[in-house]
Parts: C-alpha cells; sequence; structure tokens
C-alpha cells in the first residue's frame, strides 16, 4: 500500500498500528531500493569513468615511452655521426695541405742534386706520416687511375681518346678524391677514354 491509500483508509475508518508500521516500512524499503539503485549507478559510472580516464593515461603512458626510445635513438645516432663526421670540415682542408706535399714531391722527385734529394726524402715522410695520421681519422683516398669512371666518385675534367684503354676508363688523375669514412669529401678529378 502507498501512503496515500493509507491516509484514505485513515479518513474512513481508524487503521490499525500494525497496518501502519507495514506501510512505513515497505515505503523505507522502497526509498532505500531506490537510493541502493542509484547508488549502484553512481558507482558504475565512477567505474567506467575511471576505467577510461586509466586508458587514457596509459595511451599517455605508451606514447611518452615510445618517444623516449625514438629520443634516445636519436640521440644515439647524431652521437655516432659526430664521433664519425664531426672532423670533416678540418680534414677536408688538410686534404689541401696533402695536395701541396704531393705537388712538390712530385716536383722535385726527379731532381738529381744530392741536397734536394735529401730534401725530398723528409718531404716525402713527411707527406706519409701526414696521410698515416689521416688515415687513422678515417679518411681514405679513392681510387681513380685505370678504374671504370664512377660520377658518383669521380668528376671528369676532360675525355680524349686513348689506345689500349677501354671506353670510360680512368687514364689520368689530376686531384686525387678523398672519403671520410665512406662519405665522399672530394670527388677525384679524372681525364677518361673516349674511343667512340
Amino acid at each position: 500500500m502507498t501512503q496515500e491509500k493509507v491516509k484514505e483508509k485513515a479518513k474512513e475508518k481508524v487503521i490499525e498500528p500494525e497496518i501502519v508500521e507495514e506501510v512505513k516500512s515497505a515505503a523505507a524499503e522502497e526509498v532505500q531500493s531506490d537510493e541502493e539503485t542509484s547508488n549502484v549507478e553512481e558507482l558504475n559510472s565512477a567505474k567506467e569513468s575511471e576505467k577510461k580516464e586509466e586508458e587514457d593515461y596509459k595511451a599517455k603512458f605508451f606514447y611518452l615511452a615510445a618517444e623516449m626510445e625514438n629520443f634516445k635513438k636519436r640521440s644515439e645516432r647524431e652521437k655516432e655521426n659526430l664521433l664519425k663526421y664531426g672532423n670533416e670540415k678540418v680534414l677536408s682542408n688538410l686534404i689541401e695541405v696533402v695536395d701541396n706535399l704531393d705537388r712538390t714531391v712530385d716536383a722535385i722527385a726527379n731532381d738529381e742534386e744530392e741536397k734536394v734529394k735529401n730534401i725530398f726524402v723528409g718531404i716525402d715522410m713527411v707527406r706519409k706520416q701526414f696521410l698515416d695520421v689521416l688515415k687513422s681519422s678515417g679518411l681514405e683516398k679513392v681510387e681513380a687511375l685505370g678504374k671504370t669512371f664512377d660520377p658518383n666518385l669521380h668528376e671528369a675534367m676532360a675525355q680524349q681518346p686513348a689506345e689500349g684503354k677501354e671506353d670510360q676508363e680512368i687514364i689520368q688523375v689530376f686531384q686525387p678524391g678523398y672519403s671520410l669514412n665512406g662519405r665522399l669529401l672530394r670527388a677525384a678529378k679524372v681525364i677518361i677514354a673516349n674511343n667512340g
């Protein structure tokens, strides 16, 4: 019975106190049941909200973890490149010094005077030592003479017919090329055979 019906019956006649207690108890249980249902719904809603928030945090965590891993890899690559190619500019400038030593050695190599021969030996020793130091830093001479022309490694200065040489074979080197740890610093300037 609802409270309204109880009030109507009360107007009509006197209701027994036990019935009034039952009605009050039933009404209280109904209110309590509605509150429990409401509490369960709120609890479920809160759990769903927490679960969604937890998933958001997990997604953000995994994103940041991936970003951190990428940053570590990128930093490691940059560090390796810096170690490998950091002295590229200095070595590029030192190549010109080697060129000058080569020219000097070539100029005095065939001189017969004793003093000049001694100077030649000294300069050649310095040049070889200098090249060894550069090689230990990763600098390598680009092979050219007698090789087939490769535009990635060589720069053609001229073409000329050459008997006994294959077409596109390098027959003379004007200026040697150098690479640093596999990366070309300077292309070799060459003359290639053109028998066409």
